[in-house]
């Protein structure tokens, strides 16, 4: 016995008890929350991010010449002219910008500037 024994009591180990029982699914109840996670990670977030950008290109391959649209910029204009990457946008009478078909957010209703 030494003098740290009488600060600090001694730790023995205790006798080993049954072996445990396998669960319902056969010892697979660790893999179960990851899986209910990626669920819920898919439906919550993968999946409508999906439709949403499904939705977007749909809008730009129906995109024509004289439709009202706006830019993720804020500007709002008449495309003027459609090219493969880019798409020319009328602002204002003869100003004409170019941006690129992903940077179209929206395409407005027919009248929507006119009105603005």
């Amino acid at each position: 016995m030494n003098l740290l024994d009488l600060l600090i009591a001694p730790a023995y180990a205790q006798a080993a008890g049954a072996a445990p029982k396998a669960g319902f699914l056969g010892g697979y109840e660790s893999l179960l929350l990851p899986l209910v996670l990626i669920a819920v990670m898919y439906f919550l977030i993968f999946r409508p991010q999906a439709k949403r950008a499904k939705e977007h290109r749909s809008m730009l391959e129906k995109l024509s010449k004289g439709d009202e649209v706006l830019t993720n910029g804020g500007i709002a204009g008449t495309v003027a002219d459609i090219g493969e990457n880019f798409i020319t946008v009328e602002i204002a009478a003869n100003v004409r910008i170019r941006v690129q078909k992903g940077a179209i957010a929206n395409v407005l209703p027919k009248g929507t500037l006119k009105s603005a």
